[in-house]
C-alpha cells in the first residue's frame, strides 16, 4: 500500500512479509518512484529468503589471469612444461587489450572472432625481421593452442561460479597433424645411424608405443624383463603419466626385451635413462637436438618428430589386426575414438571377421540338444515359413 504522509507529502509504503508488518518512507514525492522502490524492497526480501545474494563484480581477463596460473601449477605440478605453455598462451591471449580488460562474462563469441581475425594477420614473432615480410601468417595451430587456453580458463571460472556461461570457441580448420609413419626401410636406417642415447630410447619407443615422456620416466622398478603369470612377454609399468587411462602395463616385444637387458647390466641409477651426468632424467631437448640433426642427414621429412615412432608402432599394430580397444589399452588413450584412427579393416580382415562368427555360430548349434536345431532357410523359403518352423 502507498500513501502520503506528514507536512511535506512524502510518500510511505507498507505491507506484511512472512507475518511482520513493513513500513517505511520513501522520501519521495512522486507516486511512481514511490512504487519502484516498494518493489524494489518486496524483490529483496524474496531473494534473501531463497539464498538469493547480489553477484560480485565479474573480474577482468588480466584480473582473473593469476588465479588461472596459480590453478595450474598445483593440477600440473609434475608437468613444468605444461605450466610454463599455458602461461606462455595466457600472455598471448592478454597482449590482446579487448580481452584484457574485458570481464570473463564479456568475453563471448563475436569478441572470439575478433581475436582470431587479428592474430590470423600475425606472424610468428620468432623469424627475424627480414623474413617477416616475406612470412606465412602463424598457423592455425598456434592460434588453436591460443583459443584451447581461453576455453579451460573460462570453464574453470564456470566451475568456480564466477561466470555462468562459457561461450562456444571453435577452433580453426586447416591444423596440420604430424601422421608420419617410418618405413620398415627407413626405422633400421635410422636406428643404425642414429647417436646415443637417441638410438635406445628412438628403439623402445618404436617398439613398445610410449610417449617419450613415459620412456623418460622409467624407472628399473617398473621393468618385468621376465614373463610373469603365464604371460609370454615381460612388460613395462607406466605410471608417471599425465591421465589415470595411460597408467598401464605394455608388453615387450623381443627387441625391447634385449634392449633393456643390455642397459640394465651394471646400471648404478635407478632410471632407465639417465643424463650425461648420471645424476638426473634425460632431458627431451638432448634427445630433440640428435633427432633433428640425424633427419637432416638422412634427408626425412619434417614431420618425423620424436613423437613419431610411437605413431608408428601404433599404426603398425593397427595393420596387423588389432582393434580399437585394444589399440586403446595399449597406448593409453583416454578414448577409443583417438585409437580409431589406427585401425584400418581391410576385405580379408572383414572376411576374417564372418569366418570366426560362422565358427561361433557353428559351435553353438551343436551344442544345443538334439533335435532343436535350428531350421536352415532356402532361397525359396518366405518370411512366414520361416517364421512357422521356429520352435515353440
Amino acid at each position: 500500500m502507498i500513501f502520503k504522509r506528514g507536512k511535506r507529502g512524502f510518500y510511505w509504503y507498507e505491507f506484511v512479509w512472512n507475518g511482520e508488518r513493513i513500513r517505511e518512507s520513501t522520501r519521495q514525492t512522486n507516486n511512481k518512484i514511490a512504487r519502484d522502490m516498494e518493489s524494489a524492497h518486496r524483490t529483496s526480501l524474496a531473494k534473501g529468503e531463497v539464498g538469493i545474494r547480489e553477484r560480485k563484480p565479474v573480474p577482468t581477463l588480466k584480473d582473473f589471469s593469476q588465479r588461472f596460473i596459480d590453478a595450474i601449477q598445483v593440477r600440473c605440478a609434475a608437468k613444468p612444461a605444461t605450466v610454463q605453455f599455458y602461461a606462455a598462451k595466457l600472455n598471448r591471449l592478454l597482449e590482446f587489450e579487448p580481452f584484457s580488460s574485458a570481464p570473463l562474462d564479456k568475453i563471448d563469441e563475436a569478441l572470439i572472432e575478433t581475436y582470431v581475425q587479428q592474430r590470423s594477420r600475425k606472424v610468428s614473432p620468432s623469424l627475424p625481421d627480414a623474413q617477416k615480410k616475406e612470412a606465412r601468417k602463424l598457423a592455425p595451430a598456434s592460434i588453436n593452442r591460443e583459443l584451447a587456453t581461453l576455453r579451460r580458463l573460462l570453464r574453470l571460472a564456470q566451475e568456480w561460479r564466477v561466470i555462468e556461461r562459457v561461450p562456444r570457441i571453435r577452433l580453426l580448420p586447416g591444423e596440420r597433424n604430424r601422421e608420419f609413419v617410418l618405413s620398415h626401410k627407413q626405422e633400421a636406417l635410422y636406428l643404425e645411424m642414429a647417436p646415443q642415447p637417441l638410438k635406445d630410447v628412438a628403439t623402445l619407443l618404436v617398439q613398445t608405443g610410449l610417449r617419450v615422456g613415459e620412456a623418460l620416466a622409467l624407472e628399473w622398478a617398473d621393468v618385468r624383463l621376465e614373463p610373469a603369470n603365464g604371460a609370454r612377454y615381460g612388460h613395462l609399468r607406466v605410471r608417471d603419466v599425465k591421465s589415470k587411462n595411460a597408467r598401464r602395463n605394455v608388453s615387450l616385444t623381443a627387441t625391447a626385451g634385449v634392449l633393456l637387458a643390455q642397459r640394465r647390466r651394471g646400471a648404478i641409477s635407478p632410471r632407465v635413462f639417465d643424463n650425461d651426468a648420471g645424476n638426473g632424467p634425460l632431458s627431451i631437448f638432448t634427445l630433440d637436438d640428435q633427432h633433428s640433426r640425424l633427419r637432416e642427414t638422412l634427408r626425412l621429412p619434417k614431420d618425423f618428430v620424436i613423437h613419431s615412432l610411437r605413431h608408428t608402432m601404433l599404426t603398425r599394430l593397427g595393420e596387423a589386426g588389432a582393434d580399437a580397444f585394444n589399440i586403446m589399452r595399449i597406448a593409453g588413450h583416454s578414448s577409443v575414438t583417438v585409437s580409431q584412427r589406427y585401425v584400418h579393416p581391410s576385405p580379408e580382415a572383414l572376411e576374417r571377421a564372418f569366418e570366426r562368427l560362422e565358427a561361433l555360430n557353428g559351435k553353438a548349434a551343436k551344442a544345443l540338444p538334439e533335435g532343436s536345431e535350428m531350421p536352415v532357410p532356402t532361397n525359396s523359403t518366405t518370411s512366414r515359413e520361416a517364421a512357422e518352423r521356429l520352435p515353440s
